[in-house]
């Protein structure tokens, strides 16, 4: 802990009670610098945080997390354990292809997902059950989004081909991708799918894939986090000889390239706070070889180094604590209310489109703890240089 008398002359050097107007302003623009990176890296890391959480909930909220194979749905014991697992939101039959579609005007690559009725599963619930029941019990039919119906210039009745050059059949002109022709029986509004979307009936898909349904073992996970599957699969080794695919194959790259975008922004706003720091050892430098004599004088009063250390320590961190605690307070404040403060200001990023915001406490917590043991760091050299001074030295000629 430090000693009363040494917290008391720290302070009030701390407060430049009788400190030049130079060491004066270097202080201030520590003081400053520390509070700016703190702003700048609280709002660029709650941006990131929000775009990266938008990111999972749109693309993430129907490809499944992760997809095994497994032997007997009923029978086997891992479909239980992964049933009641608590990372586990939901395990169902499920299958999905990369294919074609085809209008009379236009052929576009689309992603085909089978839904049952007869199971709950993520992709059902941002479904209307009569969309679901329509698509059960009218053969070949299909929904596609209304952005889709558009470029391929159909409306509900209409006729359009799916194709699936994966699965391949023979015929006497030669081997063809496997097709059929498909209703449009529903147009999706739901934001959530993205263009090339087109739903059909699990027991269409798979007539599509030429896989009879008694053989057909494919399961779909979807987990509470989608991060947390890499945990899942180090819990239960098992799944790494069944697993058919995850999430990772298709988006990881996209959430990769979004994670390091955001460690690197972070490393360059750091370097604000690093050089503010920077600031707080070179007034106190300044501070040292200007209070010189002062020192001595305390020194030949009684005060020891190690009091000596801990004066020009408590007024280093002085400035680094009141730099750190502005820059979250006004960090949080600038983060939170964002959106209203670009429109009060009159920028606008997309007509009717805000910033998603999402504040990591934690990541906040980092960030104050990290500024101050760097503050704390940038004391070491003036301070232990003060506690060197000679008294004898310095008073010689006073």
């Amino acid at each position: 802990m430090f000693q009363p008398v040494s917290l008391f002359i720290g302070m009030r050097y701390a407060k430049l009670a009788k400190g030049n107007g130079f060491i004066s302003f270097i202080s201030f623009f520590s003081i400053a610098g520390i509070t700016l990176g703190i702003i700048a890296l609280i709002c660029v890391t709650s941006v990131m945080n929000g775009f990266e959480n938008r990111l999972k909930q749109s693309m993430l909220q129907i490809t499944p997390h992760l997809s095994v194979a497994l032997p007997d749905r009923q029978n086997h014991s891992l479909y239980q354990t992964l049933a009641t697992h608590p990372d586990v939101t939901s395990i169902s039959r499920f299958k999905s292809s990369e294919g074609l579609v085809v209008s009379n005007t236009k052929l576009l690559a689309a992603k085909i997902y089978g839904i049952d009725d007869s199971q709950d599963t993520p992709l059902t619930a941002m479904l209307n059950s009569e969309t679901v029941k329509q698509l059960a019990n009218t053969k070949y039919s299909v929904a596609i989004t209304r952005r889709l119906a558009t470029e391929l210039n159909v409306s509900v009745g209409d006729k359009i081909r799916l194709m699936l050059p994966s699965v391949t059949t023979f015929t006497p002109v030669g081997r063809m991708p496997s097709q059929r022709l498909f209703t449009v029986a529903v147009l999706l509004d739901n934001s959530a799918f993205h263009s090339q979307v087109i739903l059909t009936s699990t027991s269409n898909l798979l007539r599509l894939n030429r896989i009879k349904p008694s053989s057909f073992n494919e399961f779909a996970l979807y987990l509470t986090d989608p991060f947390k599957l890499d945990d899942l699969i180090k819990d239960m080794p098992e799944l790494k000889t069944l697993k058919v695919a995850d999430w990772k194959d298709t988006q990881g790259s996209l959430f990769s390239a979004v994670a390091m975008e955001k460690r690197i922004m972070s490393l360059l706003l750091g370097l604000i706070i690093l050089v503010a720091v920077f600031n707080i050892l070179s007034a106190l430098t300044m501070m040292v070889s200007e209070k010189q004599s002062e020192i001595a004088i305390l020194q030949t009063l009684g005060l020891t180094p190690n009091g000596v250390l801990q004066v020009f320590m408590v007024q280093g961190l002085y400035n680094g604590l009141v730099g750190s605690v502005l820059g979250v307070l006004l960090g949080l404040a600038v983060a939170l209310n964002i959106n209203e403060i670009l429109a009060l200001i009159g920028i606008q990023i997309i007509a009717g489109m805000q910033l998603p915001v999402d504040v990591s406490w934690l990541q906040v917590g980092v960030i104050f703890t990290l500024s101050i043991a760097m503050s704390y760091l940038a004391t070491f050299y003036p301070a232990r240089r003060a506690a060197k001074l000679a008294p004898a030295q310095v008073l010689r000629y006073e």
